[in-house]
C-alpha cells in the first residue's frame, strides 16, 4: 500500500468519524429540543442542560427567558387577584364596621338608640352573609377536583349539553347548534367537568344577548381536538378581554366572576387549554384544545 493510499484511508476515516459524530450530536440535540418543548408545554421549567457546548447554553438561555416570563405572569396574576379580593372584602366589611360604630355612638346612657337597631342588625347580617358567600365561592374556585377521564363522543356530549339548556335557550329566543367539521370526534375527558365548561359558555353567551350559538369541532395538526364556541352576542370589552380568566373578575352586575377561571383550571387539569380568540361586533369565539 502506497503512502498516498494510506493518507487517503486516514482522510476517509476522519471524514466518516466526523459524519457519524455529527449525526449522533444532531440526534442528541433533537432529543434535547423535543424534551425542552414538552417541558415548556407542561409548564415544567426545573431542567437545565450542562453548559458544555454552545447549543446547550442556547437552550438554557431559552429556558431562562420562559422562566422569567412565567414568573412575571404569575406575579401579575397574583397582583390582580389580590386587588380583586381586597376590593370585594373591603366592600363587604366596610358597611359592617361603619354601621356598628354609628350604632354604638348613637346609644345613650339609658340604652336607647337614635338609630333603628333592627334595620342596622339586618344590614350587618346581610353583609356578613355576602362575605360568607364570597368565601364559599373562593373555596369552590380552589377546590376543582382531579378529572376522572374517559373516552367521550363529542356528538353525544354536545347533544346532552344542548338538551339540558334547551329551555333556557328557547326562553332567550336563541338557537344553539353543534356543527362538527369531522364525524365521530372523541375526547378523553371528565364528562361532568367538560359539560360544566360548555354550559357556562352557553349561559354567558345568552346573557350577552346572543341569538345564535354555534359549536364547531375539528382535528388539529397535532392530533388534538379543537372546539370553538361562537356567538353573536354583545362583544367583551377590549379592556376586559385580558382579565376575564382572572378569579372574581366580572363585567356582569350579578356575576360571580369564577366561571371562566374554573373553566381554565379544568382545561389545564386535562392538559388542554381554553382561550378567547375573538370578540368583536360580529362574533365572540372561545377555543378549547383537548390533547
Amino acid at each position: 500500500m502506497t503512502l498516498w493510499q494510506i493518507i487517503l484511508l486516514v482522510v476517509l476515516a476522519v471524514i466518516v468519524a466526523a459524519v457519524v459524530t455529527a449525526i449522533h450530536v444532531r440526534r442528541s440535540d433533537i432529543k434535547k429540543v423535543a424534551y425542552m418543548m414538552d417541558a415548556l408545554e407542561d409548564g415544567e421549567l426545573n431542567f437545565r442542560f450542562q453548559d458544555k457546548n454552545k447549543f446547550n447554553r442556547t437552550l438554557n438561555r431559552i429556558r431562562t427567558i420562559f422562566e422569567r416570563q412565567r414568573q412575571q405572569h404569575e406575579q401579575d396574576s397574583w397582583t390582580k387577584l389580590i386587588r380583586v379580593l381586597t376590593h370585594e372584602i373591603m366592600n363587604t366589611v366596610s358597611p359592617i364596621a361603619s354601621l356598628s360604630d354609628a350604632m354604638a355612638r348613637s346609644m345613650d346612657e339609658n340604652g336607647k338608640s337614635e338609630l333603628d337597631i333592627k334595620a342596622g342588625l339586618e344590614t350587618i347580617s346581610d353583609s356578613s352573609k355576602n362575605l360568607i358567600g364570597f368565601v364559599q365561592t373562593y373555596r369552590q374556585l380552589s377546590g376543582v377536583a382531579k378529572p376522572v377521564r374517559k373516552a367521550l363522543e363529542l356528538q353525544e356530549l354536545m347533544d346532552q349539553v344542548i338538551s339540558l339548556n334547551s329551555e333556557f335557550i328557547a326562553s332567550c329566543g336563541a338557537v344553539c347548534r353543534y356543527r362538527p367539521e369531522e364525524p365521530d370526534l372523541v375526547i378523553y375527558a371528565d364528562e361532568g367537568q367538560i359539560s360544566q365548561i360548555f354550559i357556562n359558555l352557553i349561559k354567558n353567551a345568552l346573557q350577552a344577548g346572543a341569538k345564535h350559538i354555534d359549536i364547531f369541532a375539528s382535528m388539529g395538526k397535532d392530533d388534538d381536538v379543537i372546539v370553538r364556541v361562537a356567538n353573536d352576542g354583545a362583544p367583551i370589552p377590549v379592556s376586559a378581554q385580558e382579565q376575564i380568566f382572572i378569579p372574581f373578575y366580572t363585567t356582569k352586575k350579578e356575576g360571580s366572576g369564577i366561571g371562566l377561571s374554573i373553566s381554565r383550571q379544568i382545561m389545564r387539569g386535562h392538559n388542554g387549554s381554553i382561550d378567547l380568540v375573538r370578540s368583536d361586533e360580529s362574533q365572540t369565539v372561545f377555543e378549547l384544545r383537548f390533547r
